[in-house]
């Protein structure tokens, strides 16, 4: 499937609430899921073509915008000024402990790799089977179990390190 400008338009109206939304969970703050936003659809204005082989919009939309939110952690991470700072921003609607654990959750996804990171938010944060993860990252079900394996043995180092 392939878009032009138009088709965009309409999708970013129909369906620009998702992206925003997933991007305020993984990110915990507003002006930076806006600009996640902005930057999926200005992606798909730039490379129409790349929704040639996604299963669904809806599918590609969730996807394009969880890998780009978990490349903002780690790009965050390699900041100076937030490396100072050391946690993420916390939405304004976790509060207590919860804000402590969105925070810490978000320091920890930065440092895996982006398909750990990426496996772990759909199983655990998602709630997906092996198999869901497995059709949205185009890999097989024993791979998810991996790198649900790696995520575990490096929050395990993460933990011994603290």
């Amino acid at each position: 499937m392939i878009l032009d400008a138009g088709a965009i338009e309409r999708l970013y109206r129909s369906h620009g609430h998702i992206v925003l939304r997933r991007a305020r969970a993984l990110l915990g703050s507003e002006p930076d899921a806006q600009e996640a936003l902005q930057e999926v659809f200005a992606s798909l204005l730039r490379a129409p073509h790349s929704l040639r082989n996604a299963t669904s919009v809806v599918a590609w939309l969730y996807q394009s915008t969880t890998h780009l939110c978990l490349n903002q952690l780690r790009n965050r991470r390699t900041g100076a000024r937030l490396l100072q700072s050391g946690l993420a921003p916390v939405p304004a609607q976790a509060t207590g402990s919860g804000g402590e654990t969105l925070a810490e959750l978000r320091r920890i996804l930065s440092r895996l790799p982006a398909d750990v990171a990426a496996a772990t938010v759909y199983h655990h944060l998602d709630g997906m089977t092996h198999a869901e993860v497995a059709g949205l990252l185009g890999c097989s079900r024993r791979k998810v179990g991996y790198l649900l394996e790696r995520a575990q043995r490096s929050l395990a180092l993460l933990e011994q390190s603290a």
